[in-house]
């Protein structure tokens, strides 16, 4: 074996299995199996042109190259970004973990009670922090978060506020100018006029359904919002507020202000900068409100034995099941991120909090008095870590700061603002001090540091107490907190214990050598507003990763700003709006979409201004030819885009995808290609090939980057060449087409540290690995397909008989038995499994997609898994509820027990087949009950005796 490829450390199946699966499936080569499969007329002629393979360590050291082209300043810039100290033992046991970033959403709550409970923690912290009741698992950043409060107050207009079409957000112009841009994105579409301008001034007026206030404002100023706040009430305005999550360990909370919502980024809660990304955005809310708020949210429930279990709450209140009537698209979130701010927050307490907070506060205030002292101006009244200053010259602080290694927020040609955080050392404040006076040397600051005058308004100076549970004042030490981390984790089933096969999520390996370089500071310290000269080595990273991507796409052009998938959806259909709106095409607003397609679609379409049409499938999967004609005739003049998902939702190569695509742009409209199931097209075929126009690419899938629980996600577009002037740009910092919408993220490159993995992926592989890694998936998901046939329907198969990358198998017909599909991927935990996804696209149905990481020893034991249980759901009978996949999952605590009333006996509950024995995973918890925990919503850490009170 040549140990330098990186294509058989990635890729399961080894040389010696492929004649075994070639004679289980029924073909006599890889290659006729792929014939099978991809039509012909959109097969690739030539290979990719991409960069031959280089080896893991080769990487590792290109890497290493690049990242000293990297210049790491101290950076003062803040605008919403501020360098943090990851906790070490956070780092270790979190980040570069494959137990927390390797496991998937957890829509499995009983082998996912590990990270439930740090979202748990996550969502206390910021319900404490702000003083709101209810906080969701995190959202993609302060930005996207800003701007689905605007959307979420839309939609609660009062019945008044709607008839008289109400429809004017104002804006304060102390707001982040990148939160300004993204509501900019998101308004327009929606009809929502936006009016920025001085709070002070503002009038109440009742044509206003709702405001955003920063708390403190973009330079740093603290603002009174209480009486603004109250007047909106009064006024039937709702008030969001883009907080700073530190500030709020001193500031009186929004929520004890009257805030609707509370919105921010935890990044300065030990989250690298990483030049823009990933961080875990937060939003919190009124209780009210609880079916409106965006993303996911984690709650307390109780399981079969009545003991607390969490589990996501509200799973059906999530937008994007809502189709086209959702107010968000949000389904990645941030959840790594939110894990480790949660864990932060665990670790240090809230008197370790406070004095973060404080030593923050008494530096700024230090430095302050000394400029004051020397005669700088500053401007801002009440502050907690940003000053704005009007130094006599600029232009000579900026000469100074680069050469001495600085950088700070150049407002324009009077004034700078500096902004202090938490890795900001005594010695630093002394540098910054010098290079903001002129002094040649480091200032000597010692006599400024016992000042105690009142620095926050009346009233605004925190009085309540926060994060007073258990869990947050018991694990201060590095031992404690390794320990509770591991006790989480071995809760949880992810990538490091068994396959998760996953239909639509692509659950394939995170490479170690990817994962590396996340904890680089050179790749992690770089502030997203820094010159772009300072980040040469990213920029490196990022060119070439969007030209790889227009390559493997078949495209002209690539924007990596999208943040998930669903933005990346958003993004495309925004592009194509763009692009009608350009050649005068306004009324352009039909959007068809097929009936099988994710829910997000939909709900894109919806937030981009576009009306949805849906068309029907026929009995074998595909799009229905007649239906889509009857649909695109009726609406030819007005076509915008047709949404579809290639190879299907359903798991299928359709054979008329290029006349599905060709019947579209015959009637004036584009193709946006859904880039979930990327990982059957790479290398053998891509979305120009059939057609398409723009697609996105969900680089957390096919491009490697882990799940993470349930986030970070990277989304972005690539274009045809008549789309690509119109890619999203940015107001600080140059980037998108000559033509560019507003942005669609905070950061100008989305999640720029996470794109150091899919950037490794592809180097690693080369164009001969990324194919086949293609051929394997497709390969692996026919040889369960294969083993299953008989025992399990198979809903849908190309012409020929084969699937893609993904299988459905239909589980409705056990009904006859009693059991039901959820049974089965219950019972599948106790033979070591994470289920495939469930009910999607068609209800009563498994998902199945292996991908290529996987072994064939490991594909076997899924197998096996399947048959077994397909052989217990015949020993059911429908009138009796006490069987074996009914009670699934058994936990360690069930078959310990003195007591066994059941029928069947312990080792077929717990130890079904001989592996399972070698490596058993228990359930921590046995069947949650959901219906429980949503009449009893608890969404945060309370004490024990709440629960009880709850009933």
């Amino acid at each position: 074996m040549n140990t330098e490829q990186f294509a058989l450390r990635h890729i399961g199946i080894r040389e010696q299995d492929l004649e075994h699966m070639y004679q289980t499936i029924g073909v006599e080569s890889l290659e006729q199996l792929i014939n099978e499969t991809i039509p012909e007329d959109i097969r690739l002629k030539n290979p990719l042109k991409l960069d031959a393979p280089i080896s893991e360590s080769d990487f590792l050291n290109h890497l290493q190259a690049l990242s000293r082209k990297n210049k790491v300043f101290k950076s003062y810039i803040g605008m919403g970004y501020h360098e943090s100290v990851t906790p070490s033992v956070i780092k270790r046991n979190i980040l570069e973990n494959p137990g927390w970033y390797t496991a998937y959403t957890p829509y499995q709550a009983e082998i996912a009670q590990g990270r439930l409970e740090a979202l748990l923690n996550f969502q206390t912290v910021i319900s404490d922090l702000t003083g709101m009741e209810l906080a969701n698992a995190s959202l993609l950043d302060e930005s996207t978060a800003a701007a689905e409060a605007m959307t979420m107050l839309f939609d609660l207009r009062s019945r008044d506020q709607k008839k008289r079409q109400v429809n004017k957000f104002f804006v304060s112009e102390a707001v982040l100018p990148q939160t300004l841009s993204l509501l900019q994105t998101r308004s327009k579409p929606l009809g929502i006029v936006l009016v920025i301008g001085d709070h002070a001034d503002f009038d109440f007026d009742t044509e206003f359904f709702g405001a955003l206030l920063q708390y403190p404002g973009k330079y740093g100023q603290v603002f009174d919002f209480s009486s603004f706040i109250q007047n909106a009430r009064e006024s039937d305005i709702k008030v969001a507020v883009a907080a700073d999550i530190l500030s709020l360990i001193l500031l009186t909370p929004p929520g004890e202000l009257g805030a609707d919502v509370v919105v921010g980024t935890t990044q300065r809660m030990g989250i690298p900068l990483g030049y823009g990304g990933p961080h875990a955005a937060f939003f919190a809310s009124r209780e009210a409100y609880k079916r409106h708020i965006p993303g996911r949210i984690i709650g307390v429930t109780r399981d079969r034995d009545d003991q607390s279990a969490l589990r996501m709450a509200l799973q059906t209140r999530e937008q994007h099941i809502k189709r086209d009537k959702a107010t968000s698209n949000i389904c990645t979130a941030q959840v790594l991120l939110a894990v480790m701010a949660g864990a932060y927050a665990v670790y240090h307490g809230p008197d370790g909090l406070r004095f973060i907070a404080n030593e923050i506060h008494r530096k700024t205030r230090v430095l302050n008095d000394y400029l004051h002292a020397i005669g700088i101006e500053q401007a801002n009244t009440a502050f907690f870590d940003t000053l704005k200053l009007r130094p006599e010259s600029v232009a000579d602080i900026k000469i100074r700061a680069e050469k001495q290694g600085i950088n700070l927020n150049y407002i324009d040609e009077h004034w700078v603002s500096v902004s202090i955080n938490e890795a900001t050392t005594e010695t630093d404040l002394s540098r910054l001090a010098a290079c903001l006076s002129g002094s040649t040397e480091a200032v000597d600051l010692s006599a400024y540091k016992q000042v105690d005058e009142p620095i926050f308004p009346n009233g605004l100076s925190r009085s309540t107490s926060f994060l007073e549970h258990e869990v947050f004042n018991s694990y201060h030490s590095e031992t404690e907190l390794m320990r509770y981390l591991k006790k989480l984790e071995r809760k949880d089933l992810a990538l490091n214990h068994s396959m998760i096969a996953l239909g639509s999520c692509t659950m394939k390996l995170n490479a170690a050598t990817e994962m590396l370089p996340l904890s680089t500071p050179k790749w992690g310290n770089i502030h997203p507003f820094a010159p772009v000269e300072q980040a040469a080595g990213y920029h490196e990273v990022l060119r070439k990763l969007e030209e790889d991507l227009t390559t493997i796409t078949g495209f002209a052009a690539t924007s990596l700003q999208p943040n998930s998938g669903a933005q990346g959806e958003y993004s495309g259909l925004m592009t194509i709006r763009a692009y009608h709106e350009s050649r005068g095409d306004h009324h352009r607003n039909i959007c068809i979409i097929p009936a099988s397609a994710h829910g997000t679609n939909p709900a894109s379409a919806v937030m981009a201004g576009m009306k949805v049409v849906v068309t029907t499938t026929d009995k074998h999967g595909n799009i229905d030819m007649q239906d889509l004609e009857e649909k695109v005739l009726a609406n030819s003049d007005n076509l915008a885009a047709l949404m579809v998902t290639y190879p299907s939702t359903h798991g299928v190569f359709e054979s008329s995808i290029r006349k599905i695509t060709q019947l579209i742009h015959d009637h004036g409209g584009q193709v946006y290609m859904d880039g979930a199931n990327m990982n059957a097209q790479v290398g053998l075929t891509h979305p120009a090939a059939i057609g398409a126009d723009v697609c996105h690419l969900n680089l957390h899938k096919t491009f490697a980057i882990p799940h993470g629980g349930g986030g970070p996600g990277v989304g972005p577009i690539c274009v045809a060449s008549q789309l690509a002037p119109f890619l999203p740009g940015h107001p600080l910092v140059e980037t998108g087409g000559e033509k560019a919408i507003t942005a669609i993220s905070a950061a100008p490159w989305g999640s720029p540290l996470a794109c150091l993995i899919s950037y490794g992926y592809i180097k690693m592989l080369g164009e001969k690995g990324l194919s086949q890694a293609t051929r394997i998936a497709i390969l692996n998901t026919n040889y369960i397909k294969n083993r299953l046939e008989g025992k399990y329907q198979i809903l849908y198969t190309g012409e020929q008989g084969r699937a893609a990358h993904e299988m459905i198998i239909d589980c409705r017909p056990f009904k006859q038995y009693g059991i039901e599909v959820t049974d089965i991927a219950k019972r599948l935990m106790d033979y070591g499994f994470h289920a495939p996804t469930v009910s999607f696209p068609v209800a009563g149905t498994m998902m199945i997609e292996p991908t290529e990481s996987e072994s064939l020893a490991e594909l076997d034991r899924f197998c096996d898994a399947m048959l077994a249980i397909q052989e217990e759901i015949e020993q059911c009978e429908g009138e009796d509820a006490n069987n074996i996949l009914k009670n699934a999952p058994h936990t360690l605590g069930m078959v310990t027990a003195d007591d066994w009333p059941y029928t069947y006996s312990r080792q077929e509950a717990a130890f079904p087949l001989p592996y399972v024995s070698e490596n058993k995973f228990w359930p921590s918890v046995r069947r949650v009950d959901d219906a429980y925990g949503d009449r009893n919503l608890i969404c945060s850490c309370i004490p024990i005796e709440a629960y009880a009170e709850a009933e």
